[in-house]
């Protein structure tokens, strides 16, 4: 029993779901693969990112240095969005403090959703491919009682082989659904950690620019 057999002796449907779970595992491997290298990436070069940054004796220095640093592009747009200027409009509105605030958090939600993309795949992958087995496998279970019993002849040796065949496409669902499962929960945790680096960096980084703001102000009077 296997799966080609039950794709040659099944209908159009059979084959379709079978395509379909083929489809869905091939698509979120190819996530998994890369967001496992991309991750593992980020998670080191952000650590790296935010340590050279602090260790740079000037803003553009920082960002010359970091920008050797960040593969990914998760620091860096942090700092670039630091870089406010009047342009007459409201977004550059309001005290320095405001306006800080939202570009740092317009640039982290373009960051989180790099970070996050493909996430949505897994989820969804790891939530429906049990049932388009299931679906495959009640097809196909139906598919072969009815046409043995087109033949007129129904005998357990007969049933045995059409159904287990047809159990194989639940099996099948679990296969694709478990490693979507376990990489969406595992790459979750590290997009958590990431985010919590990103956001205190972002919030010390406002602080920063902050103080020497009031400091030059206080130096010009």
């Amino acid at each position: 029993m296997n799966v080609l057999a039950l794709i040659t002796q099944g209908d159009a449907v059979t084959a379709f779901v079978a395509v379909l779970l083929l489809a869905m595992s091939v698509a979120s491997w190819v996530v998994i693969v890369w967001k496992t290298w991309v991750l593992q990436r980020a998670t080191g070069d952000v650590a790296r990112s935010t340590a050279v940054f602090w260790q740079s004796a000037s803003l553009p220095e920082a960002q010359q240095k970091v920008a050797a640093f960040d593969r990914e592009a998760l620091v860096l747009p942090l700092i670039l969005a630091t870089d406010i200027r009047d342009s007459g409009t409201l977004a550059s509105a309001g005290d320095r403090s405001q306006q800080l605030t939202r570009v740092l958090r317009d640039a982290l939600h373009a960051v989180l959703h790099k970070l996050q993309f493909g996430q949505v795949l897994l989820a969804t992958v790891g939530s429906t491919a049990p049932f388009v087995g299931l679906l495959g496998t009640v097809w196909g279970i139906y598919h072969a009682l009815a046409g043995m019993a087109a033949a007129g002849l129904i005998t357990i040796d007969k049933v045995s082989g059409p159904v287990g065949e047809a159990l194989i496409m639940t099996a099948a669902g679990l296969a694709v659904a478990i490693p979507a499962v376990l990489g969406y929960n595992i790459f979750g945790r590290s997009i958590n950690r990431i985010e919590a680096d990103l956001e205190g960096f972002a919030r010390d980084l406002r602080e920063l620019l902050l103080t020497r703001n009031d400091t030059t102000k206080r130096d010009n009077t």
